[in-house]
């Protein structure tokens, strides 16, 4: 059973799904693209014989996941060097604010 309020996110694109009804049996996906996109990645992980657990990622999007994941530490980095030269309360949370943002970013990795 669901728990009230709980969030729920799409198996596919991770986007948080609406609250709809409570009986039946509970969604998975966003819309019609994010489930046949989870189909074909399940069937092309049937055919290839890797497991149902797998990440299969690109050239492209691990080039785009490892900039995402420096733009990161840059931020947090930015933080310990303003704190070593007493940077001012709002300017800490400025910068933490940033870091928020981007591993917000980093949550959605297709």
């Amino acid at each position: 059973m669901r728990r009230p309020g709980a969030a729920t996110h799409c198996g596919w694109c991770g986007r948080r799904l609406e609250e709809g009804e409570t009986r039946g049996r509970r969604r998975r996906y966003c819309g019609q693209s994010c489930r046949q996109r989870a189909y074909e990645r399940r069937t092309a992980l049937q055919r290839s014989g890797l497991p149902e657990d797998a990440v299969v990622l690109s050239d492209t999007e691990i080039a785009d996941l490892q900039d995402r994941l420096f733009q990161l530490r840059c931020a947090a980095e930015d933080i310990v060097t303003a704190a070593a030269d007493g940077a001012s309360t709002a300017e800490l949370r400025e910068l933490a604010q940033e870091i928020a943002r981007s591993a917000k970013d980093l949550e959605q990795l297709r």
